[in-house]
């Protein structure tokens, strides 16, 4: 054939790799390789033509499942993951844990600027609005949540808090809405496009401890919206969210 296989340069960005992500590409790579070979296409053949039938579905859960066989565990973003594949996720938290919400390492620690709000996390900004976002914390976090709000309605003003990106789970209700803050996925995920295109106010990929469900919130999306050239060069930029108690001044 001629050619070489250039899976040495799937991974050359400037970020490293996690252990977990490399030996995930080491295993695709020989899998790829091996394929390639026994295949006796040209490159771009098997790349155009080929691929689609030669990597099969299965190939892919066996590579999943020498990962969980060597003891590795997936941390979740949704509950539902969990609770659909208990054997191949971390063990959830209790329900007391869970109604407690995230607990972000890097999340804002309590901070309390001037006015008396408390910082209680950041996101990146999918759109940036003129107002603020004031609403009451609601944890969008199993089918039944869902289900219930579908046939009751969403209470007015709900900021819905989501551990994923999933859109999916909360299309048949996004629009409904007071504002989403997801603590998975990009500015370009699913769920980031749903809710530009409906203009609800939004945070990905957010860092948030201390909120429980219920809370009175205040979302920042008056700051900069995140951008894709953003993650590209690495560039924080993220908008607060505010636990509102007591005689906190709510100004927008």
């Amino acid at each position: 054939m001629g050619e070489s296989l250039p899976l040495d340069r799937i991974n050359t960005g400037a970020v490293p790799a996690t252990p977990l992500v490399e030996a995930t590409l080491s295993l695709v790579q020989d899998l790829v390789r091996n394929r390639y070979r026994e295949s006796g296409l040209s490159w771009a053949e098997f790349r155009y033509a080929g691929s689609d039938r030669l990597l099969r579905k299965e190939d892919f859960a066996a590579i999943e499942r020498r990962i969980l066989d060597a003891g590795h565990r997936f941390a979740w973003s949704a509950v539902i993951s969990v609770d659909e594949r208990p054997e191949a996720y971390v063990p959830r938290a209790g329900d007391e844990q869970a109604e407690a919400g995230f607990a972000h390492p890097e999340a804002p620690q309590g901070e309390v600027e001037a006015d008396g709000r408390a910082v209680r996390g950041v996101g990146d900004n999918v759109v940036r609005q003129q107002t603020n976002a004031v609403g009451i914390a609601r944890y969008i976090r199993s089918n039944e949540r869902v289900l219930t709000y579908l046939s009751e309605g969403v209470p007015r003003g709900t900021i819905a808090v989501i551990d994923d990106s999933g859109g999916t789970l909360t299309a048949p209700i996004i629009e409904q809405f007071a504002g989403v803050i997801c603590a998975g996925g990009t500015i370009r995920s699913h769920l980031g496009i749903l809710t530009r295109e409906y203009n609800i106010p939004c945070l990905m990929n957010a860092k948030v401890a201390g909120i429980k469900d219920g809370d009175r919130l205040m979302i920042e999306c008056s700051a900069a919206a995140k951008t894709t050239e953003d993650y590209q060069q690495g560039v924080e930029r993220v908008a607060r969210i505010w636990l509102l108690t007591g005689d906190a001044e709510v100004r927008s």
